[in-house]
């Protein structure tokens, strides 16, 4: 018999019973039901959920049932919406790789304004054992990368959002998308927004989650608040109640699927708990999730897109500055191991959360908690202008590092290293 298939049909019937006995009817964001949907998203049965790969499938099955159980319709036919991703070539061989999205739909109860949506959106894809393009651990060769922050976190997130929606609908419709294709450059959004299955100037706004299993410090980052004039007084009145530290990024446009949605002229909000240590590594486990901390922002979340959905007016869509660094970075292949801290500073360069352990800049002395501020003779304002500086060089180049260090100036000489 052929494995592929025999892996799935074992998978997808474990899915099957799993999601049959996890329904909670909970009125409120469920901690339990998040933990358990990321144990098994997560699981070592489904490898890492490579895009094309058994535990891909199994995973898009298992998220199908769950919104069978909920009652959702099937917005496209038995949930799926299939494709091939065709991510970017590496060593002249591109890849085509069968997927496919998985899309349900929750029909507004006001008749006058069903016809327009929020999308609430999550990609279920990750790495799987793939060490040469986007593993953090490169050298950790056949190790299976669970990703159970990037991103069963977040496909959690959308589940839980799904059935605190199915139980109390809203005014207008609801549509809940898990993207395939994420970590090969965002093709599930990309595919979705391109060909979504009602019109996509009928979506008057999509929320993204990615990696918000982390919350430390009850600190949370949401990109896209400038994207609709309204965004800032929603997150305020959403906050009242939660009481997180909110950073408040303005983009539309990032690393994750919210980008595509923002680049239609639909309002984004992107959630994230920030990097850590683990990103895109075969440590990012289950047991390190805080399954309490996603709850806070899965209601948070709710009660912004309660707001949006049950407003009279559509939100006032803004062209927010698109923060997107020139060049073709990846090919270059460098490697710094540096761990940025995403929520950026009030003091203008990069500060980091971390480094990689043997890295090139741990073996040069920097630390967590350091600012960059020059990177080989380049300013560095913020994310975008270290990684245009950095990228400019190839493995094997020497270059001098700034950073400041409890106020100081301190200058680290590296010597950059090559990805995988």
């Amino acid at each position: 018999m052929n494995s592929r298939l025999l892996l799935f049909t074992a998978v997808g019937i474990a899915a099957c019973h799993h999601s049959s006995a996890s329904v909670s009817t909970s009125t409120r964001p469920d901690s339990l039901a998040i933990r358990r949907d990321i144990e098994f998203l997560a699981s070592p049965a489904l490898a890492g959920r490579l895009t094309g790969s058994p535990g891909n499938d199994s995973a898009a099955a298992y998220i199908a049932r769950r919104y069978a159980a909920l009652g959702l319709r099937p917005l496209v036919e038995n949930y799926y919406q299939p494709f091939v991703a065709r991510p970017q070539a590496h060593a002249g061989v591109s890849p085509q790789l069968k997927t496919q999205n998985v899309v349900a739909y929750l029909r507004g109860r006001d008749a006058s304004v069903a016809g327009q949506y929020v999308v609430v959106g999550a990609h279920f894809d990750h790495l799987g054992t793939n060490a040469e393009f986007g593993a953090m651990d490169p050298n950790v060769a056949n190790a299976v990368r669970l990703g159970a922050d990037d991103n069963a976190s977040g496909t959690a997130a959308v589940l839980e959002l799904a059935r605190l929606f199915s139980a109390r609908p809203t005014r207008r419709s609801v549509i809940f998308v898990n993207f395939s294709g994420e970590e090969e450059g965002a093709l599930g959004s990309e595919y979705f927004t391109t060909r979504s299955p009602l019109p996509i100037d009928s979506a008057v706004a999509m929320m993204n989650f990615d990696m918000v299993g982390r919350l430390r410090n009850d600190r949370l980052i949401v990109y896209g608040v400038a994207t609709a004039t309204e965004f800032p007084m929603l997150l305020d009145t959403a906050n009242a109640t939660a009481r997180l530290a909110i950073a408040r990024q303005p983009e539309g446009v990032g690393p994750s699927d919210h980008s595509a949605f923002f680049l239609k002229g639909v309002p984004v909000l992107h959630f994230f708990t920030d990097l850590h240590p683990e990103y895109h590594r075969a440590t990012d486990l289950p047991n390190l999730i805080n399954a309490e901390g996603e709850a806070r922002v899965v209601g948070l979340a709710e009660r912004i897109i309660r707001d949006i959905a049950d407003r009279p007016a559509r939100l006032t869509y803004f062209r927010a500055p698109v923060a997107v660094a020139s060049g073709n970075r990846q090919n270059t292949g460098v490697y710094f191991g540096s761990v940025p801290d995403m929520a950026g500073a009030d003091t203008p360069g990069l500060r980091l959360s971390g480094v990689t352990p043997g890295s090139p800049a741990d073996l040069a002395g920097l630390k967590a908690g350091d600012i960059i501020v020059e990177f080989a003779g380049k300013p560095v304002k913020d994310l975008n202008t270290y990684s245009d500086a950095m990228y400019a060089h190839k493995p094997g180049d020497e270059v001098a590092v700034i950073a400041v260090r409890d106020g100081k100036r301190v200058t680290f000489n590296v010597k950059l290293g090559k990805r995988g």
